[in-house]
């Protein structure tokens, strides 16, 4: 996997112009309004109405801040504790330094300026932030692999069984807004601003570490065509603060949950809560996740199975348009997963991350000239049969993920 001869030049010359950005919001609303007719189905025809405590609130907005929701919505009222809650047995329990500050502080924002509850601020603030993401991602895949590729891999991201998340009240909306701005800038080598976009993940989302892994990627790869390209001494700095950014990123929550609980160890004893206490081990819950579905040998062999495919997918000429820097994302942020999280119904919230693979499987991820000669209207007739089947996977999502059935479930 190398980096084209001229990544930069070679993006410029698609820009987001307003075409394509008209394009993206009817598309987005098409899709957004097929999710909220789900939900609101699901909320007032198919939810335990047990669930809803506020008469004054649609049941649409009261189901919309279930399950993650109801933390933010916690944050959003009464902060953060200086001190983490413990059990009788000296654990720390579940409390919401596990969440990040970004979104709930800005449904803090409208719910100042409006008056609304948190039950309709907060899928308020992650909706307009969902159609905001859509454009930023709809203008980084333009760049690399055309208008139509684009719309391609909107519309896929936009059917996702889990994109119902872009409108409840959780912070899928604003880690795809982020981390598609933060890419862009990296792809486009604006360092600076990558840096600080990058920072701004640090409170916003936990994926400081494959975003860091792009950006050194992608400074290396600047680095080496330097005798093409010569580096002035102020890009030397830029190209620094762009990884300084990243690296930051993943260290200032665990610091301010320090410097607000006195304890060193405040976010990673927080994050350990949600497994029963256990020490955070990197890949065993992955390996011990697909063992219990699949079985001791099976299981091992489906999540080797699974992870070749993807590398596949990443490194086959069919992804080549996607670029350097997206490509090292699909592979960085696929490690990640596989190291750090305990693999259940969340993982369908995290994959959408993964946004450029969407392109790669509408087809529309070879390099410009290059792949199989095909007929423009056979990608839309692709992207089209790929959505209806993500739609009805979407279906099956709400039923048994996001529906909630007292007293306790799973989390989606």
């Amino acid at each position: 996997m190398t980096a084209a001869p001229t990544e930069r030049g070679a993006t410029s010359r698609r820009p987001l112009d307003l075409r394509l950005v008209v394009s993206v919001l009817l598309l987005w609303t098409l899709l957004r309004a097929v999710s909220a007719l789900l939900l609101w189905r699901l909320a007032t025809q198919h939810q335990d109405p047990s669930v809803y405590d506020d008469p004054g609130v649609a049941r649409y907005f009261q189901f919309a801040t279930l399950w993650d929701g109801q933390w933010y919505e916690r944050i959003a009222t009464q902060g953060y504790p200086d001190t983490l809650p413990v059990g009788a047995d000296g654990q720390v329990q579940q409390n919401p330094w596990a969440f990040y500050p970004v979104f709930p502080m800005l449904a803090r924002g409208v719910m100042a300026l409006t008056g609304w509850p948190f039950a309709v601020a907060g899928p308020v603030v992650a909706t307009v932030l969902g159609y905001a993401a859509a454009v930023v991602v709809a203008g980084l895949l333009a760049e690399k692999v055309g208008r139509a590729g684009a719309l391609a891999g909107v519309t896929l991201l936009g059917a996702y069984p889990s994109s119902p998340t872009f409108q409840v009240a959780y912070t899928e909306s604003l880690a795809l807004l982020v981390l598609a701005a933060a890419l862009w800038l990296l792809v486009r080598e604006r360092w600076w601003a990558a840096g600080a976009v990058a920072l701004l993940t640090g409170l916003a989302r936990p994926v400081a570490l494959p975003l860091g892994l792009v950006a050194l990627v992608v400074v290396l790869a600047r680095w080496r065509d330097r005798d093409r390209r010569p580096l002035a001494p102020r890009e030397y700095a830029a190209m620094a603060s762009a990884l300084l950014g990243c690296g930051l990123a993943g260290l200032v929550w665990p610091a301010v949950a320090w410097a607000r609980t006195g304890r060193p160890d405040g976010y990673t004893a927080t994050m350990s809560a949600w497994r029963g206490g256990a020490d955070v081990l990197p890949f065993l819950p992955s390996i011990e996740r697909a063992q219990w579905l699949w079985g001791d040998f099976l299981g091992l062999v489906v999540l080797a199975g699974g992870l070749g495919l993807l590398v596949l997918a990443v490194l086959g000429p069919w992804a080549a348009g996607l670029g350097l820097a997206l490509r090292t994302w699909c592979l960085g942020y696929a490690l990640y997963l596989f190291a750090a999280l305990d693999p259940w119904t969340s993982l369908y919230r995290y994959l959408m991350l993964l946004f450029p693979l969407f392109v790669v499987a509408a087809g529309a991820g070879w390099s410009p000239g290059e792949g199989p000669h095909q007929p423009r209207w056979l990608l839309t007739v692709r992207t089209v049969v790929l959505a209806l089947l993500l739609l009805g996977w979407q279906v099956w999502w709400g039923w048994y993920l996001f529906r909630f059935v007292p007293p306790s479930d799973y989390p989606p």
